[in-house]
């Protein structure tokens, strides 16, 4: 599987994990701590954007508390019909983008937006892409949030053919997931985790960074 099968079975995505899928289940407890932490570490006038936003449902959330500067992106074309449908205060508010994330982050300018985040979105980007994560702190000037599935925990041993920084590749109804060591991979290019900030969710663990000090 390369970069492109990956985008393809995301664009048409129906059923589980689709946009209609989490429109259904609507903002919950990851949504809650999201705002919790924008709040505390920027504040409800942030420029925020969400990476692979689906039908809208974490950003709805924040936009019912205040927050009025959001963005999203996402490869199914579904999602901003969802979310026209569910979210409507939402979708239009909010600016929204529907490309491949690999697309969209080489295209914005530097610092472009204060908060960056994802959930269960990140964990699907192929070892051959992994240069996005490099773009997504040229991107944010203030935090990158991360639910993704984490490496802790897992056995470094279990896949032994697991390409480089990759601990684990899993199959999940059709779609592919790779497990990385979250913390690693966004301290390695000098960000700073909030070590107050990891929370191991039901099906990802949450956890902050911050640009090192200046």
């Amino acid at each position: 599987m390369n970069t492109d099968d990956i985008h393809d079975r995301w664009a048409e995505r129906t059923g589980a994990y689709s946009p209609a899928y989490y429109a259904h289940y609507g903002p919950d407890e990851t949504s809650e701590l999201l705002r919790t932490l924008i709040d505390r570490v920027v504040g409800p006038d942030a420029t925020v954007l969400e990476l692979g936003c689906s039908s809208g449902r974490h950003l709805a959330h924040l936009h019912d508390r205040g927050y009025d500067d959001l963005h999203g992106v996402d490869i199914n074309a579904e999602a901003f019909e969802v979310m026209e449908r569910d979210y409507p205060d939402l979708a239009a508010a909010g600016t929204f983008h529907h490309a491949a994330l690999e697309e969209f982050v080489r295209e914005r300018e530097t610092d472009r937006f204060d908060v960056v985040y994802s959930v269960q979105t990140l964990q699907h980007v192929h070892p051959d892409a992994e240069w996005v994560f490099d773009e997504l702190v040229r991107l944010a000037s203030g935090l990158v949030i991360t639910g993704e599935t984490d490496a802790a925990g897992v056995d470094a041993d279990a896949n032994a053919d697991a390409e480089p920084s990759v601990v684990e590749v899993r199959e999940d109804d059709g779609v592919r997931l790779y497990v990385r060591d979250w913390a690693r991979v966004f301290t390695d290019r000098g960000w700073v985790e909030l070590e107050d900030v990891a929370t191991p969710m039901d099906y990802h663990t949450v956890r902050a960074f911050r640009p090192p000090a200046e």
